[in-house]
This record gives C-alpha cells, sequence and structure tokens, in this order.
C-alpha cells in the first residue's frame, strides 16, 4: 500500500519526465514544431492567401472582380466584413497544421537517412541532398492533406464575386462535410478528392526543396560567419529570401493546381476546363499570355514569403526550447 502511494505521489513527475524525453526526441519535435509553425504562419497571412486565391481563379470567361492584392482584400472587407478575410482559414489550420508537420519532419529524417546510409566523414548533407529531402518531404505533405486543400479552395470562392457562381449575393459557404461529400457524390468518387494532385505535387515538390534547401544553406553560412543567426531577425530574412526564390520559380503550378481544384464547378463557368497538365499549361499561355501564368503572383509573394519567414522562425525557436527544456 505504501509502495502505491509512492508511486502515486511521484507519478507526475514521472509522467513530465516522459514528455519532455518525448518532445526532445528530434522525429517528435520536428512534427509538433512544424505543425505550429505552420499554423500561426498561415493565419498572419490569411487575407493575402484568399486575395491569392480569387485572382488565380479569374480565368478568361470571369469578370475580373478582383484587381491588384490590396484591392482585392478591400473588396473582400466591403462585401463579407472582417470574416471575408479570414474565410477558410479554420480549415486551412486544420489542414496546415498535419501538412506542415510532415513537411518538417520528413526533411529531418530524410536528412538524417542520408547521412547515415552516405559513407563520410562530416554529419552535414550536401545542397543536393537537402534540396531532395525537401522535395520528398513536400510529396508526403501534398498526399497526406489534399483532400482538405482542395475543400479549402472550393470554399474560399463560394462567397466572392466570381462570374456566374455569386450572382451579387452573398451565400453562405458550404460545410467542409458538404464539400467533400458534394466532391465524392458527384465529381467521380474517391479519385474526384484527389483532383489536381499532379500538378500539385509538381509544384510544392520543388517549392519546398528550393525553399528548404536555401533556408539551410543561408543557416550554415550565417553559423560559419561571424554573425548570430539566433537572432530574429536573421531568421525572418532568411526565411523570406528562399521563400521568395522557390515562390517565384514555381508560381505558374501553383495557378494551375488551384484551377484544377475548382475546374469543374458551376459547370466550367470559370472559364478553364483542362485535359491534362500539358493542355492545361499550353492553354494558359495561349489564351491569358505570359503573365496569365503569374496571375496572382504579387499576392502570393505577399503570402508566402511573411509566411514561410514567421513558419522558420516559429519552427527553429520551438526546436530549440524542446531540446533545451
Amino acid at each position: 500500500m505504501e509502495d502505491y502511494k509512492v508511486a502515486t505521489a511521484m507519478s507526475p513527475t514521472h509522467y513530465l519526465d516522459h514528455a519532455k524525453s518525448f518532445l526532445k526526441q528530434d522525429s517528435t519535435s520536428s512534427l509538433i514544431s512544424g505543425g505550429i509553425a505552420g499554423a500561426v504562419s498561415r493565419t498572419v497571412v490569411s487575407p493575402f492567401e484568399r486575395a491569392k486565391i480569387l485572382l488565380q481563379l479569374q480565368g478568361p470567361g470571369s469578370n475580373h472582380a478582383y484587381n491588384g492584392m490590396f484591392r482585392s482584400i478591400a473588396r473582400m472587407y466591403t462585401e463579407e466584413g472582417w470574416r471575408g478575410l479570414f474565410r477558410g482559414n479554420t480549415l486551412n489550420c486544420i489542414r496546415i497544421f498535419p501538412y506542415s508537420a510532415v513537411q518538417y519532419s520528413v526533411f529531418e529524417k530524410c536528412k538524417q537517412l542520408m547521412v547515415q546510409w552516405s559513407p563520410r566523414e562530416s554529419n552535414m548533407c550536401t545542397d543536393g541532398e537537402r534540396l531532395i529531402a525537401g522535395s520528398i518531404g513536400g510529396i508526403a505533405s501534398v498526399a497526406v492533406t489534399y483532400p482538405l486543400d482542395l475543400v479549402r479552395a472550393r470554399i474560399t470562392i463560394q462567397t466572392a464575386s466570381l462570374n456566374k457562381l455569386n450572382k451579387g449575393k452573398l451565400a453562405k459557404p458550404p460545410s467542409v462535410i458538404q464539400t467533400l461529400r458534394d466532391v465524392y457524390t458527384h465529381e467521380g468518387g474517391f479519385v474526384a478528392l484527389y483532383r489536381g494532385i499532379v500538378p500539385t505535387t509538381l509544384g510544392v515538390a520543388p517549392y519546398v526543396g528550393i525553399n528548404f534547401a536555401l533556408y539551410e544553406k543561408i543557416r550554415n553560412y550565417m553559423d560559419a560567419s561571424e554573425h548570430d543567426f539566433s537572432n530574429p531577425v536573421w531568421k525572418l530574412s532568411a526565411g523570406a529570401f528562399s521563400s521568395f526564390v522557390g515562390g517565384v520559380i514555381i508560381y505558374p503550378l501553383d495557378v494551375l493546381r488551384k484551377r484544377y481544384q475548382v475546374a469543374s464547378m458551376a459547370g466550367g463557368e470559370l472559364g478553364f476546363q483542362y485535359r491534362s497538365v500539358a493542355h492545361a499549361l499550353v492553354s494558359i499561355f495561349k489564351t491569358e499570355g505570359f503573365f496569365g501564368a503569374y496571375k496572382g503572383l504579387s499576392a502570393n509573394l505577399y503570402k508566402i514569403v511573411p509566411s514561410m519567414a514567421v513558419s522558420w522562425l516559429c519552427y527553429d525557436s520551438l526546436k530549440k526550447a524542446f531540446s533545451e527544456w
């Protein structure tokens, strides 16, 4: 009986020690830190995210109600109030937590395996290995969360003034469950939930690879120099620069991803229907010109640059806090 009392009295400390040990594991800390960093960063830039999507979805058949990033945000606020600025953000955070968690943890695990499997004197990955690890992380994160990304794109435009989808009336957007049910029932079953995953993967994989590899390149350079990379300003700057470079390079595929996700809505009244990735790219450049493939780029950069800057700052800070706890 006395032993039981002692064990019970010690259990809170015992569990706390186990929790600390669990969080100090690299895979666990990467997973949790990545998830929190993703949710925080996306909430910060939610208005820019929605403005970018609306600009991307204005195909040749739309009325181009949205023009310019800040004017688009102002229009959203005027028509829908402050909630319009964060339309779909709750779903985005639900999606982005596992998305970002998987992305960071797979990236770290791939680097670890590459070091273990490749005979070398240094325990550091090469730039090429970081690029590959980041790309694998991007592919894994897309595979895990893609149906939620598709639903978020659908909900984002439900109340927007995009051609005939909204004839001057602010409709209440359907729920996540209802949207999933409608897509599954009316658009081809389980396969329909992954419509657009090919262009999404083609865009996300190189973007994450470039972003992660470039950030770590800058971080390693700063660590080797006399500068103190622990300063939040350096982390924010490195995250912003790496996301800017990756975002500009792969942006046309991001446009393609969003259009694939909503192309079957309203019988194609948004002005585009694509048979394949190649057909989509040719159609965009042919009917909308070179800049058609970069429609919404400025809004995208306003979104991803501060988003990834905040994400990297949160991720590195949380990882350090878990390791020192």
